[in-house]
């Protein structure tokens, strides 16, 4: 059995914006990683989505966009074995958007609870660089 994530926000910013957010190799290291980073993001189906520091690597593969909204790819750790999916889903909510990651294929609920962890701290950064790029 494969353990599952969900994590949802509400952003006080347009889906076009977090989308951008989400797919601009520019902006995605400004929010997604506490400490330097580079992005490689080709947000079309069969595209590298690769973020890098000098702690980390995180290799993916995009299996299906839908601008602005849905992102589906493949992830993995780099030196791992352990490969996951994550689809993240925006939906407008008010003058806002909805955004839902569903992050599942993990071998245990601990490696699931670790990525909670990580994507609760990546999204709190979320609303500062939206903030700052509306």
């Amino acid at each position: 059995m494969t353990e599952t994530l969900e994590v949802h926000r509400t952003f006080d910013a347009p889906p076009e914006l977090v989308w951008r957010a989400l797919t601009d190799p520019s902006a995605v290291p400004a929010w997604f990683w506490p400490f330097p980073t580079t992005a490689e993001v080709d947000a079309r189906p069969g595209g590298r989505y690769l973020l890098t520091s000098a702690v980390l690597t995180m290799e993916g593969e995009v299996e299906a966009a839908d601008a602005p909204r849905s992102l589906t790819l493949r992830w993995a750790w780099a030196g791992e074995p352990e490969q996951t999916r994550v689809r993240v889903d925006l939906a407008p909510d008010g003058a806002g958007t909805s955004l839902r990651v569903a992050h599942d294929g993990f071998a245990t609920a601990e490696a699931r609870d670790d990525h909670v962890k990580g994507w609760t701290d990546c999204l709190d950064r979320l609303p500062a660089w939206l903030a700052a790029n509306a």
